[in-house]
């Protein structure tokens, strides 16, 4: 499909600061993977032109999922895909590594033994503390970045304001330009007709210059 042609321009493209995780954790909505699924995910990947690392134990091992993202960023020629086995549903006794875990709620009664399992003592949506706190920590941080950001944008607009506005309009506003549709081709219903893939390229080249 189109995302399998996208993954193959990225690694034609060496698209070095392209990073993806795949969740490898061996279930489908219908049961384990092997009901419909062989192909080594990772071959093809590199087949794409990508990295391709692995992270054995992306359940509990933190530091190899971070070990990992180092490793990703330092490769700058090609993108990068870590395949992460995990096991769905972890922690619940009675419906880990199960379909049962993909596509439903694990239930009350299954989320409170899953809590138990897990040694976890909050409650339902409970929210310790030091969550609160760690994220706390990386707000100040974030906030400075905004305003470099911010210093960065306003001295962007003084210098090219033609193309300020145009990127405030499309990226930050995220709005088309007025008018955009009246330079569409017209038709009628006697038109001779063609291609999708035609129509489409033309209305493409129409609207290029007002977008």
């Amino acid at each position: 499909g189109i995302s399998h042609e996208a993954c193959a321009y990225a690694g034609h493209l060496g698209l070095g600061k392209l990073i993806a995780f795949y969740d490898d954790n061996g279930i489908t909505i219908d049961g384990h993977t092997d009901l419909s699924f062989t192909e080594d995910v990772g071959k093809r990947f590199e087949a794409y032109g990508w990295q391709v690392l692995t992270v054995t134990d992306g359940n509990t091992d933190v530091a190899a999922i971070r070990k990992a993202i180092a490793e990703a960023k330092a490769c700058t020629d090609k993108p990068t895909l870590i395949k992460v086995k995990t096991i769905i549903g972890y922690g619940s006794p009675n419906k880990a590594d199960s379909h049962d875990a993909h596509g439903a709620p694990l239930g009350a009664e299954e989320g409170e033994a899953t809590r138990k399992q897990l040694g976890w003592k909050h409650g339902e949506f409970e929210v310790p503390q030091q969550v609160y706190d760690t994220f706390r920590k990386h707000a100040a941080a974030g906030a400075a970045k905004q305003a470099e950001w911010n210093k960065t944008w306003a001295a962007y607009q003084e210098k090219e304001p033609e193309l300020a506005a145009q990127f405030k309009r499309a990226v930050l506003n995220r709005q088309l330009p007025d008018g955009w549709a009246d330079v569409l081709p017209k038709l009628k219903p006697d038109d001779k007709g063609k291609a999708t893939r035609l129509h489409s390229q033309d209305c493409i080249n129409a609207i290029a210059s007002t977008l």
